[in-house]
């Protein structure tokens, strides 16, 4: 192949990156094209190793470095022999910036629309992201993601409702809506569109889709429309990952969340009521700056007080330039410490949810290497010689600690 494309971060990037191997391949180059992410220290560390094994590797391909580290860590990319071009987020996704007329890095700020990247399938996987969202308004003061990204901007939902359809039409039996600030679609729209009606949309106008997913989303602006379609929709899969960050209210308000903790317990209750059986999952940060003993005591209870199965951890990480990385912080063994103890925390969790579905019949969406996805995305263990992209019924016979095994 002329492009190779390597991928760090989020759902949103891998669905880029699947538009730019197109893109990127008109005029049969060699090159290999980095889609960076720039949340963490250690994500921007990983693409800079992955640049210099590329060019040592390939010293005649062209490597053009995009994303949002390339938006936010501009100057650390550009210093760098091995890149051979950098492009910006806001141009990424343009045909005339892969023939040449790109501006590079800057120009996110300014955006006004979202680019809606069209993928019919994703080489390597069974279910196809569909990002509907892009920017955020918000500045939570640990995140340098709305400066590599710019401000909220939703996709029209007509466009999205076709891009549905083309992916089913294509033989997709999942679609993932994703997106910077998933609960925030619509804001910028005319009329009232809000994730829960573009949600309705979609399964109304496309009856051929088999499972609908969405991404983290944010609970507190989760709309009523939403709410039904969790409560009423069978097409809308029982699992939702939530922006939770923390379980402490001092913690939250530092953060410049908008939730509290009250607010957190309340929704995945009423949701839960709404959809029995939903399943959960939630990022968290551990060792966020001033943090004590007591107030991770509350982030670590809220696995329990919020019923959490599925949980990413992440060790606080300070970005530059952010409010966060001004505060006192907290020294990096304890970080450590604490994140392992949310993610033994989170093993638990999954523990006793995979005991619990032991003997009981799941839908199964499978994968490619013999796994899938139960609609909960429990991780299941399939018989060999199962297709990739077929749903399904199966008995549950045990787990292994990570996955449910199918009988």
């Amino acid at each position: 192949m002329s492009v190779e494309t390597l991928t760090f971060g989020c759902r949103l990037n891998t669905v880029e990156t699947e538009a730019m191997r197109r893109l990127a391949a008109v005029d049969g180059r060699r090159r290999i094209v980095v889609n960076t992410c720039a949340v963490t220290e250690e994500a921007g560390r990983q693409a800079r190793k992955a640049i210099r094994r590329a060019a040592r590797a390939e010293p005649g391909a062209e490597i053009v470095v995009t994303g949002c580290g390339a938006e936010v860590e501009t100057e650390a990319y550009r210093a760098m022999p091995e890149v051979s071009r950098l492009l910006g987020n806001a141009e990424k996704l343009r045909p005339a910036a892969w023939a040449g007329e790109g501006e590079g890095p800057g120009a996110v700020m300014a955006a006004r629309t979202a680019e809606a990247p069209s993928v019919a399938a994703m080489e390597g996987h069974t279910r196809t992201f569909v990002p509907v969202q892009n920017g955020c308004d918000h500045r939570c003061t640990f995140c340098v993601i709305p400066f590599g990204r710019g401000n909220s901007r939703s996709v029209e939902a007509g466009a999205v409702v076709e891009q549905v359809r083309r992916i089913v039409e294509a033989g997709g039996r999942e679609v993932v809506l994703t997106g910077v600030d998933l609960t925030a679609y619509g804001r910028d729209l005319d009329g009232n569109a809000r994730l829960g009606t573009l949600v309705r949309r979609i399964l109304r106008e496309v009856p051929g889709l088999a499972r609908l997913r969405l991404s983290s989303i944010d609970s507190v602006e989760v709309d009523e429309a939403l709410l039904e379609a969790i409560a009423t929709e069978a097409r809308l899969m029982p699992h939702l990952h939530l922006s939770l960050q923390a379980g402490d209210d001092l913690i939250l308000k530092r953060m410049k969340r908008r939730h509290s903790r009250e607010d957190a317990i309340r929704f995945c209750a009423q949701a839960r009521a709404a959809r029995p059986g939903l399943v959960f999952g939630a990022d968290l940060i551990a060792g966020f700056p001033t943090e004590t003993e007591a107030q991770f005591a509350n982030s670590l209870a809220l696995v329990e007080e919020c019923g959490l199965t599925h949980l990413h951890v992440f060790p606080y990480s300070p970005r530059p330039g952010t409010p966060a990385a001004r505060m006192p912080a907290v020294a990096p063994d304890r970080i450590r410490e604490r994140a392992a103890r949310l993610r033994q925390a989170g093993d638990e969790a999954r523990s006793r949810h995979l005991a619990a579905q032991v003997g009981k019949r799941v839908r199964v969406l499978a994968e490619r290497g013999g796994v899938g996805r139960a609609e909960d995305f429990t991780p299941v263990r399939l018989a060999a010689g199962v297709e990739a992209g077929s749903i399904l019924d199966v008995a549950i016979a045990g787990h292994d600690g990570s996955r449910l095994l199918a009988a």
